[in-house]
């Protein structure tokens, strides 16, 4: 399908309200981002009440608002798209049913986006690799709620090759950072600790480090902090520090089994929140460059959920002809991997 004008992209699957103007070949229009952070802080989690809420509020002013920095009308887009699954429900009734309602009015294709496809395919926008990232593709999904290695093989063809076993490797970053005494999210502040601390001092466990697969597991590594923490005999930072080693250590190692498991892959590509953490990166960078491959990172703005992945997601499925009916129901659940043909 040729598409005949920008696509606006929405995003309200947890605690960030976005939207977004992509122009066809990938060209950021306008963007604008809502943190619902502080809002949730003090229950140390998101609420999907609250959050439910806060995009009621805001979602119509930031979509206005980027329409008008991109000097659009809604009768000058070629498509709307929005996220529609996994995620907290009542966000995704907000966005997807905002997103509907606009594509409606305006006689426009409607894309409902599936979140991690919409990080799956961050990468294939243009400017972080030239022309973007040639299928297929090695991707680690880390966030807050996933922690996979999915073989990205085209356009709604994902195979999945491991994924964690209890906690997704966000989620124990927030758990170690509580258990240090900082505040919810705890990643970013868990990251700057281990900046002052010496990993070595403290001995903690690799989980599945060495084994075959390329599966997850940090529970017992949470455990081990907590312990650690227990005894008092440790630096705060050193704790954080060793944490933070050993993630980016079982990371790399499943990451190099996960390319044995994908030959032929283009580029080894990191997405998610936890992409956003220096660590990490800078231990897949090393098993990128052993492997003869770049490693491919969004910029740290696109990590976390953002709509400008929505959007980019709702320009390749159009220029497929992939779209979907105004009965789409939003899913809390909805795999990657169910996107691709059975085997």
């Amino acid at each position: 399908m040729d598409l005949v004008g920008p696509v606006l992209g929405i995003e309200s699957s947890c605690d960030e309200t976005a939207a977004a103007v992509l122009a066809p070949d990938g060209t950021i229009l306008a963007e604008s981002v809502f943190s619902q952070t502080e809002d949730h802080a003090r229950f140390g989690g998101v609420v999907p009440e609250l959050a439910a809420r806060a995009h009621l509020s805001h979602l119509p002013g930031l979509v206005a608002g980027v329409m008008e920095r991109a000097g659009l009308s809604p009768r000058d887009l070629g498509g709307v798209a929005a996220t529609s699954g996994p995620g907290l429900i009542g966000g995704l009734i907000v966005g997807a049913s905002f997103g509907k309602g606009i594509a409606l009015a305006n006689n426009l294709p409607f894309v409902a986006v599936n979140h991690l496809e919409a990080h799956a395919l961050t990468p294939r926008l243009p400017g972080l690799l030239p022309g973007g990232a040639a299928f297929p593709y090695l991707l680690l999904l880390l966030s807050g709620g996933h922690c996979q290695c999915v073989a990205v093989e085209g356009l709604g063809r994902y195979r999945r090759l491991g994924t964690t076993l209890d906690d997704a490797v966000g989620e124990a970053f927030d758990k170690a950072a509580k258990l240090l005494g900082m505040p919810w999210p705890g990643g970013p502040h868990l990251e700057r600790l281990a900046q002052e601390g010496d990993a070595s001092r403290v001995p903690l466990p690799r989980p599945m480090f060495g084994r075959p697969g390329c599966d997850f597991s940090f529970s017992g590594l949470k455990t081990a902090v907590a312990q650690a923490v227990a005894k008092g005999n440790a630096a705060r930072a050193d704790i954080a520090a060793a944490f933070q080693a050993s993630v980016a250590a079982v990371v790399a190692d499943r990451a190099r089994n996960a390319l044995a498991m994908a030959p032929g892959a283009t580029a080894l590509v990191v997405s998610g929140g936890v992409a956003a953490n220096s660590g990490v990166r800078t231990a897949l960078a090393k098993v990128a460059e052993a492997a003869g491959l770049p490693l491919v990172a969004p910029p740290i703005r696109l990590c976390t959920d953002n709509a400008v992945m929505v959007a980019w997601t709702g320009i390749e499925r159009l220029r497929a002809g992939l779209t979907d009916p105004w009965d789409h129901a939003p899913r809390p659940r909805w795999p990657l991997d169910e996107l691709s043909p059975p085997a």
